[in-house]
């Protein structure tokens, strides 16, 4: 690449064929020597990611690829490419959401191809939503050369100016507030096998209202026999005995079965008595519905959910968390990103944060930074955006991911620091309460019974005008050594 007769120290095109990215010879020698800084940075961070030696070396391909993923980022390989000619790349899964000019300098073999190369230019910039229609803005692509109809007229659209954005990133002047942690992808508890005990708290409740219902019929089969239809008029005439007895049939066969897979018969008395227990000291709450509809099959599985949880808590067992054997450790330094939304600029004096900016999903979240900001006793926080810091739980059977909104390194006068994650909530459902329960006794317990993580613990924040008095209060419970 030439201007006015001279060579660019960096080249702004990327000439690229994914057929020969794996064969040894991809990337031209005099850019691997202009980019040398920003090649040893990216060598740098996979050999941390992924735990190769510190000499471990990154292919043509594996370059060539981060030239493609970084295109305009800056302090990047890809920082100063404007312009990607491709030769059968973009029919093969190169997704960039910055594209806005394609332009065909070739014949296609069949209308599906002209299709897969159209389609790189409708990966939205911005899913923010317009105030005023609730609906996303329109976004265009300049398609030249492609014979490609996808409207019946020609549409016009009164160009609007791009979204500010907002770089964020890690600042390596405060490598010393960054924070690391475990990235879990399950749970291991070892229960005894003889006596059961469960211990109920509030999360343990479970209200059962028309809107959970939905329809007022529904057809139960077994594997075996014939199907039941329950509606209304059935549950009513169930038994606490028989409600009882089938919640504890569902936590025998998906909670408590034998290395084999065979469900721990001679468990089911025990489970049974805890599950009449449950329901008889009014854990379970119906509002306009029999209390038969816990029977129905999302909300047996919340119930066996809740009931699972107290009895990992009160059973005398072990518990542990179960590491992403690919990816066991995660930490501030790898963030970086750019945003559209709303962020507010970190940087009190001294400095508390890793990370350069707090992208704000509601004002809640910047009242409760400025609380972190000014307390004596905050070491570090950050907010969890893009850190892929989350945790695996149970929402009527099905396996979801939790992000919480902050963490945070406290100093509560102990050898080491407590390690706090934090949740901004105001109404609470169901579903958020399956994520504070196993947050608070599945993942914190089996993360502080594996050691090599520090000590964590989990809190939530209900009142945004109290947001500093009760982190206060909170921080005040902690030094007294109340730990939860």
């Amino acid at each position: 690449m030439t201007t006015r007769g001279g060579r660019l120290a960096r080249p702004r095109t990327l000439l690229i064929d994914s057929r020969q990215i794996e064969s040894g010879n991809a990337l031209d020698k005099g850019f691997r020597e202009v980019a040398g800084p920003e090649i040893e940075l990216f060598k740098q961070e996979r050999n941390k990611r992924d735990g190769a030696g510190a000499h471990g070396q990154a292919s043509e391909g594996e370059l060539l690829r981060e030239v493609m993923n970084t295109v305009g980022r800056v302090g990047r390989l890809g920082e100063q490419i404007r312009c990607v000619v491709s030769v059968s790349m973009l029919t093969e899964g190169w997704d960039t959401n910055t594209v806005t000019h394609i332009l065909g300098v070739r014949a296609f073999g069949t209308q599906l191809l002209c299709e897969q190369v159209v389609g790189r230019g409708l990966r939205r910039q911005s899913y923010d939503l317009n105030p005023e229609t609730g609906l996303f803005d329109v976004e265009y692509a300049d398609i030249m050369g492609i014979p490609f109809d996808f409207a019946s007229s020609p549409q016009k659209t009164k160009p609007t100016a791009p979204k500010p954005v907002t770089r964020v990133h890690a600042i390596k002047e405060r490598a010393e507030l960054e924070i690391r942690f475990p990235r879990v992808s399950g749970y291991r508890r070892d229960l005894p096998s003889e006596k059961l005990e469960a211990a109920f708290t509030a999360d343990s409740r479970l209200e059962i209202t028309p809107l959970d219902i939905g329809p007022t019929s529904v057809v139960m089969e077994g594997i075996v026999g014939a199907g039941v239809t329950i509606t209304p008029q059935v549950l009513e005439r169930l038994r606490p005995s028989e409600i009882s007895f089938n919640l504890a049939k569902h936590l025998l066969y998906t909670h408590f079965r034998d290395d084999e897979g065979f469900p721990k018969q001679h468990l089911f008395p025990q489970i049974q008595r805890i599950a009449r227990k449950w329901i008889d000291d009014g854990y379970l709450v119906t509002k306009g519905v029999p209390i038969g509809a816990i029977l129905y099959q999302d909300q047996l599985t919340r119930a066996a959910e809740k009931i699972d949880i107290a009895l990992t808590r009160g059973s005398e067992g072990r518990l542990l968390a179960v590491l992403d054997p690919y990816n066991p450790k995660g930490s501030t330094r790898f963030v970086n990103f750019i945003t559209s939304k709303p962020a507010w600029k970190t940087g009190a004096q001294p400095p508390k944060c890793h990370v350069s900016h707090v992208v704000l999903d509601s004002s809640w979240e910047e009242q409760l930074a400025l609380t972190l900001e000014n307390h004596p006793c905050v070491l570090a926080y950050a907010k969890n955006q893009a850190m892929g810091f989350d945790i695996p739980y149970l929402d009527a059977g099905v396996m979801r991911r939790y992000v919480p909104d902050f963490l945070v390194r406290l100093d509560i006068g102990d050898d080491e620091p407590l390690n706090l994650i934090l949740e901004v909530k105001g109404i609470r459902d169901e579903s958020d309460k399956a994520k504070a329960q196993t947050t608070r006794e599945l993942w914190a317990p089996g993360v502080n019974a594996l050691g090599g993580f520090g000590r964590w613990q989990f809190e939530e924040f209900r009142d945004w005008a109290a947001m500093e008095e009760d982190f206060a209060a909170l921080v005040d419970r902690l030094l007294k050594k109340e730990y939860a």
